[in-house]
């Protein structure tokens, strides 16, 4: 049984996702995959493209890696202060939440930080000063340091 390379068009079941490079046999190319447009034969002009392409997404996500890095830099060396109402008690009326932390974020550093983006267990309810992670890439975290104090 011959087995040929081909490329994947499509995502298909028990095989593979699109774009995988697989082996399979010569009949099932043929007579399977070729005519419902769920593969193509692999030449060298193929793969030689597969492997230009692969080159330029490492290139674009080390730059983007990069950008990410100095964006944490950014938002670590800085301080953040959040003014709230206070009752006699230094309890929060309300609570500074994850949308808070992007918003004053956003507002001194022009990032676009996403409220999704800003990692609280839960939102805070008290003043002080707090460390906030801040996830910019799955690779890299920021920890912004929020002080909450009162409002006059």
């Amino acid at each position: 049984m011959k087995k040929i390379k081909v490329m994947l068009l499509k995502d298909v079941s028990n095989l593979g996702k699109k774009g995988d490079v697989i082996d399979v046999s010569d009949g099932y190319a043929r007579n399977y995959l070729f005519p419902k447009g769920l593969a193509q034969e692999v030449n060298e002009g193929l793969l030689e493209n597969l492997k230009l392409q692969e080159i330029s997404k490492k290139k674009k996500e080390e730059k983007l890696i990069e950008k990410f890095r100095k964006e944490k830099e950014l938002i670590e060396k800085n301080t953040y202060v959040i003014k709230a109402k206070v009752g006699e008690t230094g309890k929060l009326f309300g609570s500074i939440t994850s949308k808070d932390v992007a918003d004053i974020i956003n507002e001194r550093l022009k990032l676009g930080i996403d409220k999704r983006q800003v990692e609280l267990e839960e939102p805070i309810k008290s003043m002080g000063e707090y460390e906030v992670a801040i996830k910019l890439h799955p690779q890299i975290v920021a920890k912004a340091k929020i002080i909450v104090e009162a409002e006059k």
